[in-house]
């Protein structure tokens, strides 16, 4: 499926600056299909199918939704734990990048209200905003930057949020923060 926000921005009149994928397979079954993919990441494994010299559509399996501190005490990474489609929505940050776009038979899938959202120019969290703005700091500068590119505003639940969490921000990491 594609997803995040190519879709969004197809929704929205825009064109796509990246394409991402995600589907069910594993990154090394992904790697077994394309003879130019490289897996990165620690933190969360992705495949780089590269479809130029220096172009690649990022690769990435369905994350399940597993809790932090289970996972560490069972001694594996939270976020390399794979899982359904469903699970993969309710992970992504913003309910406007929780959009797929199946190629087979050109429908959308919207598990998390994104599509009404786009219509009614809202940034909405998915799951509680002050979870995930705890959860990555960064999440508010990206909501912002959404809110001033897009001309949305955030939602009442994910301003108070933001509002209450803002000192987080000093916590990010710094090389994420200058991406944003």
């Amino acid at each position: 499926y594609f997803v995040g926000g190519c879709v969004r921005d197809f929704f929205l009149g825009k064109k796509p600056k990246d394409f991402d994928i995600a589907t069910d397979a594993h990154p090394r079954q992904i790697k077994r299909l394309f003879s130019r993919c490289y897996l990165i990441g620690r933190r969360f494994r992705l495949a780089h199918v590269y479809i130029t010299e220096d172009r690649f559509i990022e690769v990435a399996t369905f994350r399940a939704t597993v809790d932090p501190e289970e996972a560490k005490a069972a001694g594996f990474n939270a976020n390399n734990v794979f899982g359904s489609i469903e699970e993969d929505a309710l992970r992504r940050d913003f309910t406007i990048n929780g959009l797929y776009y199946d190629p087979n038979d050109s429908s959308v899938i919207d598990y998390t209200g994104g599509l009404d959202d786009i219509e009614n120019k809202i940034i909405r969290s998915i799951g509680d905003p002050n979870v995930r703005f705890q959860e990555d700091p960064v999440r508010m500068i990206r909501a912002a930057r959404f809110c001033a590119q897009l001309g949305f505003r955030l939602s009442k639940n994910d301003y108070k949020a933001a509002v209450a969490n803002a000192s987080l921000i000093e916590t990010a990491n710094e090389n994420r923060l200058l991406e944003e």
